[in-house]
């Protein structure tokens, strides 16, 4: 297995709407690793066997979408915002290509899902406890400027949902579309002629 992080900016308009935001970005960012991989597979690279990308955003109580802050000031008003707005929503993109045993345009199968947790914050975070997470520096990475799996659990009084999809990688979701895009070699209309017989 290897990391390779997308080099693709992420300058999708917002006005798509969290779901699709989030999805057309883990897309965007899927292709971009698998078509640099199939282009470098001419150096005698091998081919990639699966690409995976995941891409996550928190979305306010009042729709405004938040990745991961971009400073100091930013990271304590963004936290300032889910703690105020109280609930919150995290979705996480999952995007697998597989290449085709047969090469059949476009020469991949792909499989995408998008998971929702609704996260709740605790109703007694101050504004001093806030400032002390964002000076640990755990959140920086983060969308919306806390993990759950570390301090951040301090700022949560509860989720609904997956765990794992406001960590960043709802796995149950993942290993579905991985066996999908693997497993799925038929052509569709071969499938269609079968069912109508």
């Amino acid at each position: 297995m290897e990391i390779t992080p997308s080099l693709k900016p992420e300058t999708l308009s917002k006005d798509l709407g969290p779901w699709e935001y989030v999805l057309a970005t883990a897309t965007q960012k899927c292709l971009d690793i698998y078509e640099t991989a199939i282009s470098n597979s001419i150096a005698s690279i091998p081919d990639p066997a699966l690409v995976i990308s995941a891409d996550t955003v928190v979305v306010s109580a009042s729709g405004l979408i938040l990745e991961k802050p971009r400073s100091q000031a930013d990271h304590i008003a963004m936290l300032k915002i889910l703690r105020n707005q109280r609930v919150h929503k995290v979705y996480t993109a999952v995007v697998v290509v597989a290449p085709r045993d047969d090469a059949r345009f476009p020469g991949y199968n792909m499989e995408t899902t998008v998971e929702e947790t609704k996260v709740i914050f605790g109703e007694n975070v101050s504004d001093e406890l806030i400032e002390a997470y964002v000076k640990t520096r755990e959140g920086v990475d983060k969308a919306g400027g806390y993990g759950l799996q570390g301090l951040g659990s301090l700022l949560v009084e509860k989720i609904e949902g997956q765990a794992d999809n406001v960590i960043g990688l709802p796995l149950r979701a993942t290993l579905e579309c991985i066996e999908k895009a693997v497993l799925n070699q038929e052509d569709p209309d071969e499938a269609e002629d079968s069912e109508d017989e």
